[in-house]
């Protein structure tokens, strides 16, 4: 039986609410973006005529926002403001499904099968958009098809608030001329390697063979494949599934380019304690450590390994941290910003086997110690207690555990 799966995307999402907040702005280009003075100046959201008049990308640094486009006004984001619509959104959309799935605040996934009652899913993707722009003051746009893979693709391909159908009969026709970069979980670095195969479009990958693809790329090869020729069997979570914590990361943009290891293992033994504090504040423990790293060219790649246990110890985390980035970079161009993401996470009360050589012992007691410093930091501030190290580099480890941490509910898959 054919599906019905909507992916629902709101229209520039931050500056969408920034300016539901800031009606005088209605009309004047605006981005909503960090701290230039801690070069986390970079665009996050931008509204309609800052992206159509002037052409401003998410992703690009401010100064240069500043140089093309003068009288661009520039806010700070407020998570709560957005967190507040995303709960109304899925509120919204559990009239008509409860088979909802959250990718990232401002996108989710419904699937319709068996929403009838309701109209076609074209009926049902139209009016969700009409009642969001009535209702919230800002509009979405949806993507209609048989799979999630397309429905993202949908929303992607008209914006704003338009609905896009991608069916089974008619999407090599709609997506096999598009570029291979928009299909879903295919980055950058997966591009540049489908560029070097001949691989340009969605169709060129569909084409491709798949058990040389699968030779030459693994797994995320053919599952790429899959995506492409419409293959795409994944379900989308019941609604009450989404709570589920499946990763705690930090990430931190550094006030200057870092071009030695040592500074870079300060920055990762910083932000290691602020993802550990955050784990052991929601109980949670966790067996993959991955390590995110962007150059100053922007170009950022994710290296993991895994653990032989779950930790929340903020020493294990940065060595691991600090191990995968030994390994993994070169050094051809400075570092701009770090990040830390543990997964695979479990509760802390799991029981752990104990070993002769008193390891395990070890860490519980290093458990207690980090649990009492958490205790001190919550009563008399965080600077109460640091390690030695970092106090010899402010300006790099300065950064706040509450400031710059994700917590995901939905797998994402990285390259």
């Amino acid at each position: 039986m054919s599906r019905n799966i909507l992916h629902v995307d709101f229209n520039n999402f931050y500056a969408s609410v920034e300016c539901l907040q800031h009606p005088e702005l209605a009309n004047v280009p605006v981005v909503v973006g960090g701290d230039e003075t801690a070069r986390h100046g970079i665009v996050l959201s931008k509204n309609e005529i800052a992206k159509r008049q002037y052409g401003i990308k998410t992703g690009e640094v401010l100064w240069k926002v500043r140089e093309r486009c003068p009288n661009v006004v520039i806010l700070r984001p407020h998570m709560e403001r957005y967190l507040e619509f995303s709960q109304l959104a899925r509120t919204l959309y559990g009239e008509y499904t409860d088979r909802v799935e959250s990718f990232g605040l401002d996108e989710a996934w419904l699937d319709v099968t068996g929403s009838g009652i309701f109209g076609t899913p074209r009926h049902i993707a139209d009016e969700l958009r009409d009642r969001i722009r009535r209702e919230f003051g800002i509009t979405v746009s949806v993507g209609v098809s048989f799979n999630k893979v397309f429905a993202k693709l949908g929303s992607d391909m008209k914006k704003p608030d338009a609905t896009t159908v991608i069916s089974e009969t008619n999407f090599r026709d709609r997506v096999w001329r598009l570029p291979v970069g928009e299909l879903l979980y295919v980055g950058r670095a997966t591009q540049m390697k489908f560029a070097r195969l001949g691989i340009d479009t969605i169709g060129d990958l569909a084409r491709f063979d798949r058990k040389l693809l699968g030779t030459l790329l693994g797994k995320h090869g053919t599952m790429l494949w899959a995506f492409a020729n419409g293959f795409d069997a994944s379900p989308v979570a019941l609604a009450n599934e989404n709570g589920t914590v499946k990763s705690v990361g930090n990430s931190t943009t550094m006030p200057h380019d870092l071009r030695c290891e040592a500074d870079v293992r300060l920055v990762l033994y910083a932000i290691a304690d602020s993802v550990a504090a955050r784990l052991r504040r929601h109980g949670l423990a966790g067996s993959t450590i991955s390590v995110s790293i962007r150059d100053c060219d922007m170009f950022t790649f994710e290296r993991q390994c895994k653990n032989n246990h779950p930790t929340q110890l903020s020493g294990e985390i940065a060595e691991i941290a600090w191990s995968l980035f030994r390994t993994n970079y070169t050094w051809m161009k400075p570092v701009r910003a770090l990040g830390i993401q543990v997964s695979d996470l479990t509760e802390d009360t799991a029981c752990e086997q104990l070993d002769i050589f008193g390891e395990v012992s070890r860490r519980m007691k290093k458990g207690e110690l980090e649990h009492t410093i958490d205790s001190i930091r919550n009563r008399y501030g965080h600077d109460m207690v640091l390690r030695a190290s970092l106090m010899t580099a402010p300006e790099l480890t300065g950064f706040r555990p509450a400031q710059g941490n994700f917590m995901h509910t939905t797998p994402i898959i990285r390259n």
